[in-house]
Parts: C-alpha cells; structure tokens; sequence
C-alpha cells in the first residue's frame, strides 16, 4: 500500500488492478453514511404507534417536516413517495458532509466528485421524469422547440443542469476552506508582525503562540462551516425538487 499527501487530501493506493486510489474524501463520505446511519437507528429504536419518548418526537418532526416541504414545492403527488426519502437522504448528506470542516476534517462536499456525482443522479431523475411524461418522442420534440434552430442551445441547456449544480455547491463549499486557509495564515503573520519586534526570547517565544488566531476564525466558521452548509444543502434539495416538479409537466 502507498500513501501520499496532497494539500489536504491523503492518498491510499492498493495495488489491486493497477492500484485503487482511496482518498480523504472516501474515506469521509463512508464516514458521513455511517454516523446518519446510526442517527437513524437511534431515533428510530423502539418506535410505538403513539409517541412516549423525545427520539421519537424528534423522529416523527424530522419526517413531517420533510414531507411538508417537499408537498409545498412539488405538490400531494411526491409526498407521500419514496422521493420524500431521497431529498431528507440528500440534505443529510450534504449538510453531514460539509460540517465535517468544523472538526478539521476534509470535507466531501468540498470535492467536485461529490457533489458532481449526486448532480448526475439528480440529471438522470429529470429526464426520466421527463421520458416518462412526455414519452421519448415528446422529449425530443422538446429539445427542438420553439424552433429547430436551436436545438445545440437546448441540448446545451439540458446539460448544463447538472453542471451549474455540482458547481454551485463544490464552488461554495471549497471557497469556504480556501478562505479559512488564508484566514489561518493572515493571522499567523499578524501575530508576527505584533511580537516579532520585540527583542531577544521573548520576540521569539510571543511570536510563535498564534494570539491572534483565537476566536476570529471561530466566528467566521459559523458562517463558511456552520451556514454555508445549511444553505448549500437546501438550495441543491430546492433546485433538485424544482427540476424534478418541471419535469412532470407535460409539455
């Protein structure tokens, strides 16, 4: 087995069919599947038909209020689905993942393989929602409506979905551990710039105890961690749901 570090990023190789890379953010997302896995079990454990216990409270408002959104965005037909599932699978990957930053974990979702494989997942969902309500003739007569002339324009639209997607999402994500990086760094020479002037050990010693990287990144963490994972993990459920409910109209 070879291990190599890249920024960030730890490399696993296991010399099978030429070596099979396994990097951080694998190795996090599985851990990411594991802990919302648990949480289910937990809240789950010993449900009754009438609620007596806080799991189960906590439980049944998680699903109603799933439920309850997905009805309000896409309407009665999709509420009581297995989609319902899918979008609370996916708002719980997506915030689970990017909240691993907090703990100085590499996030999954600041990986363009993450975010990019669950917007060809969602691209897959919409044109079948589409083939399936305008059948396959009614799906390419669209693509080349309002007229014949722009129909690149239109395939380029329909490919674009997932991309602006996986974008949107890695883009905000990432951006926000680039940020912290710098932050980190800003203050590092900051505290330099402060104590380094002073002479002899005590310079030396002063200059090398980050002072000033104490509370400012914690704030600021509440935002590229703590916000920023909330908001990206509800815009990719909304565009996600809104795609999927425009696809279902016939055309």
């Amino acid at each position: 087995m070879e291990i190599s570090i890249t920024g960030a990023k730890i490399y696993f190789t296991i010399p099978i069919f030429g070596g099979i890379p396994i990097t951080a953010t694998i190795i996090n997302a599985w851990l990411v599947m594991v802990l919302i896995t648990g949480l289910c079990i937990w809240l789950t454990r010993g449900m009754q038909t009438h609620a007596k216990t806080k799991r189960q409270h906590i439980a049944e408002w998680i699903v109603e209020t799933v439920t309850n959104w997905v009805t309000d965005n896409m309407g009665e037909r999709y509420s009581r689905t297995s989609f319902t599932s899918f979008i609370a699978a996916l708002f719980a990957l997506s915030i689970f993942s990017s909240l691993l930053g907090l703990f100085g974990l590499y996030p999954p979702t600041a990986d363009l393989s993450t975010t990019a494989g669950w917007s060809v997942m969602v691209f897959v969902m919409i044109t079948y929602t589409k083939i399936r309500t305008n059948k396959v003739s009614g799906y390419l007569k669209g693509l080349t409506e309002p007229v014949p002339l722009l129909t690149p324009l239109n395939i380029i639209s329909e490919l674009s979905t997932p991309l602006s997607m996986a974008f949107r999402h890695f883009g905000n994500i990432a951006s926000g551990q680039v940020v912290g990086a710098l932050i980190y760094a800003a203050l590092l020479s900051l505290n330099h710039l402060i104590f380094g002037w002073l002479p002899g050990a005590a310079g030396k010693v002063l200059s090398t105890i980050p002072f000033t990287q104490v509370g400012i990144p914690g704030v600021l963490s509440l935002y590229f961690d703590l916000f920023s994972a909330f908001m990206q993990a509800f815009i990719f459920c909304m565009l996600t749901m809104n795609y999927i409910s425009a696809a279902a109209e016939t055309e």
